[in-house]
């Protein structure tokens, strides 16, 4: 969230010193990422008047303007079309330097002599889209730099909030946060009551239950069409990096941006009816404000009239019922939505918007009247109105209750590591706003309806935490009894199974543990996958119940990068639904590509095969100390080619998979030439013998080739241990 020095400085009292500010935020768990001066580096830019307007004698679009600087006046040429006499503007005289490196210098305009320049606020760097000239709305003294002016000095504090904080998604919620921190007292700017001027109201049904437990509204007719948002309002959004775009949907932008409270402004005129919030009905559709249609499911809550769905609850609005410019009337939406309901929806949908960034982590219940009256109250003085009487329905036994937490002074002094005193900590849990009665043992704590992430006795120690401070806590050196580990010769460790891939020439890479499903069907085809209920994104929407989607991916980065050989192998858990749960088992999964060997003059370079990668595998089940137990048997997988593919086994058992990619999978994943896979279930290749003596032979061993013949059909895995069998004990080796 970024918001501006000078707002929050109109809430609680602060150290002029930004960089302090932003320190005490980092330090109470609020990572200040970035400090910026609300505008682009220019210089000898002023506020100056338009005293008189003339057409320019050799153009019809440019203009002849005198300009009072305040220490005397200057002409100037412009051509913008929304210049006109009495307006202070931002003049850029002879000598200025504008953002994009521009110097201005004194020029004549077809004949016409123009000392300065009229600046818009694109040329300034405080706006994205060139509307003409900046006009100020202060009535201040001429002459004074427009940094002053406008306080473009003033710094920009771009805050990381965590997901559990969405308390601090606004400016009250930083401003309670460093009072808190510096014990300083949190301004309450009061907000007005606006009284009803008219009986004006619409329809409000809940038909959803929890899912949204209170709606509040509000009528506002006759509101002036051709009104501006002033340039106060506009920069704080710019600074908090919104677009201003009108009036009405300005000021439901501040207010979600002080208060934490996302509103929705509707053209009452475009409503059809009255509003009902309620569950999308199966393959419901909805255009959306940003032009996009939607198919809902059974799931999504939506803001609906008599024609159907108008608005994504807690999302974005629609486009049957958006404001524009020849808005008069307009319905104001200021409600609760369960964080449960609106999790994940937007990103469904391929979208992020501010208030769903605010209702999936939670907003205030008890907020939804006052975000209510300070937007009719703004509105009010922008665009004129009369506004009808504030319309609530709520089900107030499913609204969220604050309860309270026993929090031990035992369980305080184990955590923390040492005993702050009952008075400091009363007094810190105090100024968070929170109700507190203290005793010999603990304390009784309820937090405020603001704060969803209290819910447990480590809560409450972790802000007494950070308010004291964790480099104020004092370091005690503890002393603990050593305990020797546990080493067994009967258990391969992975480092040691990756240390030998490592040797063979193999590097280890770390994927995600969730991917495609497109992906994860092309490996398991029938398999039921692990779907997560808040994806990230599509490409990381189910757990993977193979590690070769991973390296596959891997290897398509690397040849996209003209790496046309390469050795992978990974380490990590595959997952897959067991009952009502998840069970998870180690893997290690490796794939060759490209050639056998390094480009070198010595040796002549082929594709790598099968057998050189089986060699690879054989190489890791001899660290078992049993390599003779383990045998790769011909069979079949979906993802690997039918002819090239082993099933290993560990005596009868599934250890493992080798093969060459599937040609259909090779063609899905992009790849030029076809890889080998490998993969081995951890749990069956960590058991090795005990190591032991064997004295040399006294007598010379024999060597024998034999050359058998056998049915085609036959698997050279039987053969060997029929081999083996026969030979007993006195065999070294077969193969």
């Amino acid at each position: 969230m970024q918001v501006g020095m000078d707002w929050l400085q109109e809430w609680v009292e602060l150290d002029e010193d930004a960089t302090r500010v932003a320190e005490t935020l980092t330090m109470i768990g609020l990572e200040v990422e970035s400090l910026t001066a609300a505008a682009p580096d220019f210089s000898g830019v002023s506020v100056a008047m338009l005293t008189s307007l003339s057409s320019h004698p050799g153009s019809e679009r440019l203009k002849v303007c005198e300009v009072d600087t305040g220490a005397g006046s200057v002409q100037v040429v412009c051509g913008a079309d929304n210049v006109a006499v009495g307006q202070r503007v931002a003049l850029a005289q002879v000598g200025a330097r504008l953002p994009d490196g521009r110097e201005i210098a004194a020029s004549e305009i077809r004949g016409i002599r123009s000392e300065g320049m009229l600046c818009s606020a694109a040329e300034l760097g405080i706006a994205e889209v060139e509307t003409g000239i900046l006009v100020l709305d202060s009535a201040g003294p001429l002459g004074v730099p427009l940094r002053t002016e406008l306080h473009l000095d003033m710094p920009v504090l771009d805050v990381n909030i965590t997901p559990n904080r969405a308390d601090c998604f606004s400016v009250l919620g930083l401003a309670r946060e460093l009072a808190a921190a510096t014990s300083q007292v949190r301004r309450e700017l009061g907000v007005e009551t606006v009284p009803a001027q008219s009986r004006e109201t619409i329809g409000i049904k809940l038909q959803a239950g929890a899912a949204c437990a209170r709606f509040a509204g509000r009528v506002i007719t006759g509101i002036q069409t051709d009104a501006t948002t002033p340039l106060w309002l506009r920069e704080r959004l710019r600074r908090a990096g919104i677009r201003p775009i009108h009036p009405v949907v300005d000021v439901t932008n501040y207010v979600m941006l002080e208060l934490g409270q996302p509103l929705h402004g509707y053209d009452l005129r475009k409503l059809s009816g009255g509003i009902i919030v309620r569950f999308a009905q199966p393959a419901e559709q909805i255009t959306l404000l940003d032009g996009k249609q939607q198919t809902l499911s059974e799931d999504v809550l939506v803001i609906t009239d008599d024609s159907g769905p108008i608005a994504l609850a807690g999302i974005m609005g629609g486009a049957s019922t958006a404001v524009d410019g020849g808005t008069a009337d307009v319905f104001l939406e200021s409600a609760y939505f369960a964080p449960d309901q609106i999790a994940g929806r937007a990103r469904r949908f391929g979208m992020h918007t501010d208030a769903s960034a605010r209702f999936e982590r939670g907003v205030d219940p008890q907020l939804q009247r006052r975000a209510l009256e300070r937007a009719t109250g703004l509105l009010l003085k922008i665009a004129g109105g009369q506004p009808g009487p504030i319309q609530v329905e709520e089900l107030p036994d499913a609204l969220p209750a604050s309860t309270s937490i026993k929090l031990r002074r035992e369980r305080l002094d184990a955590l923390l590591g040492y005993s702050p005193d009952i008075d400091s900590v009363t007094d810190l849990l105090r100024r968070l706003e929170m109700q507190v009665h203290a005793s010999q043992s603990g304390w009784s704590v309820t937090p405020p309806t603001f704060r969803f992430d209290l819910g447990i006795e480590e809560d409450l120690v972790e802000e007494v935490g950070r308010l004291l401070g964790y480099d104020a806590i004092p370091a005690d050196p503890g002393w603990d009894i050593p305990q020797l580990g546990i080493a067994s010769e009967l258990r391969v460790s992975e480092e040691m199974l990756a240390d030998t891939l490592v040797a063979r020439g193999y590097n280890e890479v770390i994927n995600y543990g969730f991917g495609a499903e497109e992906h994860a069907h092309w490996i398991n085809p029938d398999a039921e996958l692990l779907r997560l209920q808040n994806p990230i994104s599509r490409e990381l929407a189910v757990m993977r119940r193979s590690l070769w989607p991973g390296l596959l991916l891997t290897a398509q980065r690397n040849q996209n990068r003209q790496q046309s050989r390469l050795r992978i192998f990974e380490i990590g858990q595959q997952f897959a639904p067991a009952g009502a749960g998840v069970s998870q088992a180690p893997v290690l999964a490796g794939l060759a590509y490209g050639a056998n060997v390094p480009e070198q003059w010595g040796e002549a370079a082929r594709q790598v095969d099968f057998f050189d990668v089986k060699a690879d595998v054989e190489a890791l089940l001899e660290q078992t100390g049993r390599a003779g137990d383990f045998a790769f048997l011909p069979a079949s997988h979906p993802a690997l080619r039918p002819g090239q593919t082993a099933r290993v086994e560990l005596t009868g058992e599934l250890a493992g998979w080798i093969g060459v990619l599937h040609p259909q999978v090779q063609q899905h994943f992009d790849l030029k030439l076809p890889a080998i896979l490998f993969c081995l279930h951890i749990e069956r290749v960590d058991c090795g013998l005990p190591a032991h003596f064997e004295p040399y032979s006294r007598f010379p061993w024999l060597r024998r080739d034999l050359a058998l013949l056998v049915s085609e059909d036959l698997a050279a895995e039987r053969l060997l241990a029929e081999v083996r069998n026969a030979a007993g004990s006195v065999l070294q080796n077969v193969f």
